[in-house]
């Protein structure tokens, strides 16, 4: 086996799909787009930050839920914020605990890289139930506003 790569089916869109999800990560690229004999894209391969993805367009009949959805794990609140915000203006509907769903019905969760090691809150089990309280008063993920909670400010 030499890698699993996600397959992402969409009702016409994964061109435009793939060119605006690469246009927000850093370290992205469409790679190959498969045309029909009619000139209509049916299959595009990108990468987002290195991973590879595959989109195909293959109409409706197939909506995307939440109960699979790609996490982004971002460096700090700047980062978090841009990402944010690009999907946003993309279209997406924001939801809950750093959760969106962009234009196109797909879930994405936004979140520091070192999310976890937050919300263990260094092994403090009273300051780790703080920083999950913190959080689930949130839509996009707010980390200073997290930290304080751990510090219990």
């Amino acid at each position: 086996m030499r890698q699993i790569v996600p397959f992402i089916w969409f009702d016409g869109q994964a061109e435009e799909a793939a060119t605006f999800y690469t246009s927000v990560i850093p370290g992205s690229s469409v790679d190959h787009v498969e045309k029909m004999p009619d000139g209509s894209t049916i299959v595009v391969e990108f990468r987002l930050h290195g991973q590879p993805f595959r989109a195909m367009n293959a109409g409706p009949g197939h909506p995307h839920t939440d109960a699979i959805s790609f996490q982004l794990d971002v460096d700090d609140q700047d980062e978090l914020d841009r990402v944010w915000d690009a999907f946003l203006a993309g279209g997406a509907t924001p939801s809950m605990c750093g959760w969106l769903t962009d234009a196109w019905g797909v879930a994405w969760q936004v979140t520091p890289a070192n999310w976890g090691e937050l919300m263990h809150a260094g092994g403090d089990p009273e300051a780790s139930a703080r920083a999950y309280q913190a959080m689930m008063q949130m839509v996009k993920l707010d980390i200073p506003t997290v930290q304080a909670a751990i510090r219990g400010d």
